[in-house]
């Protein structure tokens, strides 16, 4: 079911008669400016000021945090297209049943889903930080911070374009939307719960999760647990979601979105359980508590009076003090009788 996007939106249960009908377009140029693609790109800037702010604390600089962002949104865009496109593909069919190239890489008329996304990221993550020789884990700690705030504020793109709604219901909270002209639903506003759920998240990692955290990567399952549970129930409250091509389970449809939620949550809680009960990390092997240390040992070094590393052959000759005096060679008699003859005259 789709909504029209002309047509105002309302809150019947908690504002009465007030009615908001924002258009889509913000600036009609050309194709059109979309709020929809200037609410991501503010979502993208606050979640990139929150990790290059935080960057500190995960033991990365500011320029890992920028090479990594260059190399991620383009990535990110293909992902979360090639995703959309994939469980959607029947949409992108000519009446002769070939493919429609075309409408398929058309990202300005809608159609991202965030899993593409993150699947993208995690990759391009992957490959970064072994080419820098940076433990994933740290990097990935620090990116789940901005994503899910880039979330939180993405969500509010749904709410402009009327999509990602859930099923009608009569809750307080309901919002009413325009199928015709002459039609209206109300709705479960499933945009504004994911959205709520994704800033309590980031909450918790922010204050709770990453002031205790005990390995590199904790932040991370944290992340796909709490957001694997989020998206699990409100994907089944959506009516747009995108499905397993055409695979049942009990009968029922399989919402793709909604079997990777479980998924991910179900190996998110596994991957916490181990890494906190069973392996015990200390917090000497945080990249952030690493750096620190070589920091540290490298500004002591620097302090005037530190002693100075020793060249190799200096090092040798200190080693070989350590081991006590050399027993001397025994010398002939007559180089030693010559020793123990008094010069006549003054020395030469």
């Amino acid at each position: 079911m789709r909504a029209l996007q002309d047509m105002p939106i309302s809150f019947p249960g908690l504002f009465g008669d007030w009615e908001f009908n924002p258009d889509p377009i913000a600036i009609h140029i050309g194709h059109g400016v979309y709020w929809y693609g200037i609410i991501l790109a503010i979502g993208l800037l606050a979640g990139l000021l929150l990790c290059l702010k935080q960057s500190k604390r995960y033991g990365l600089t500011e320029d890992n945090v920028l090479d990594m962002v260059l190399w991620a949104v383009p990535s990110c865009i293909i992902g979360a297209r090639l995703y959309y496109v994939i469980f959607y593909l029947d949409l992108y069919r000519n009446a002769d049943g070939s493919l429609n190239w075309g409408e398929m890489v058309a990202v300005w008329d809608g159609g991202l889903a965030i899993y593409g996304a993150v699947i993208a990221g995690a990759i391009v993550a992957f490959f970064y930080t072994r080419h820098k020789k940076i433990k994933l884990g740290a990097m990935t700690d620090l990116a789940v911070m901005g994503l899910l705030l880039g979330q939180c504020i993405g969500r509010w793109a749904n709410f402009i374009n009327r999509e990602a709604f859930g099923a009608e219901t009569t809750l307080p909270w309901r919002m009413r939307l325009w199928v015709s002209q002459y039609q209206s639903i109300e709705v479960h506003p499933t945009f504004f719960y994911e959205s709520l759920w994704n800033l309590i998240g980031l909450l918790l990692i922010l204050f709770v999760v990453s002031r205790a955290r005990r390995f590199d990567g904790e932040n991370t399952w944290f992340y796909f647990l709490w957001y694997g549970l989020g998206r699990f129930w409100i994907e089944g409250l959506r009516t747009d979601s995108l499905y397993l091509f055409d695979w049942t389970f009990m009968g029922e449809p399989i919402r793709v979105s909604q079997a990777l939620s479980l998924l991910l949550a179900v190996t998110a809680a596994v991957m916490l359980f181990y890494n906190i009960r069973i392996k015990k990390h200390s917090r000497d092997e945080l990249l952030v508590n690493q750096v620190a240390a070589a920091a540290a040992a490298k500004a002591a070094a620097a302090e005037p009076g530190a002693e100075e590393p020793l060249a190799p052959a200096d090092a040798a000759g200190e080693a070989e003090e350590a081991q006590g005096p050399l027993e001397e060679e025994p010398q002939p008699a007559e180089t030693q009788n010559e020793e123990r003859e008094e010069p006549d005259g003054n020395a030469h």
